[in-house]
């Protein structure tokens, strides 16, 4: 298989992986105090949170080829799915 054929599953996964990384983090920094763990029952919300705004332009900036990979590889799908369209068009037209 050529490396574009998983590259959404590819993407999808390594961003998991930098917001696991983010929430564990946060979660430590959390638990030892170095940031407000929130406020009263507030806390897995407030981790969840912060590890979302912290791990968006981390992934934007070190999984930057592998979303062009992706966006490769869906330009190519719809590429292709236009061309049987219009292929199935002119059988239909050439029926008629």
């Amino acid at each position: 298989m050529s490396s574009k054929s998983h590259a959404t599953l590819r993407y999808t996964a390594m961003r998991a992986g930098v917001f696991a990384g983010c929430l564990v983090l946060v979660a430590v920094l959390a638990y030892t105090g170095i940031i407000p763990e929130g406020i009263g029952r507030s806390n897995p919300l407030w981790v969840v949170l912060l590890a979302l705004v912290v791990s968006a332009p981390l992934s934007f900036v070190l999984l930057r080829r592998q979303r062009e990979a992706m966006s490769e590889q869906i330009v190519d799908g719809v590429d292709r799915a236009k061309e049987r369209l219009s292929a199935n068009q002119s059988q239909e037209d050439g029926v008629a």
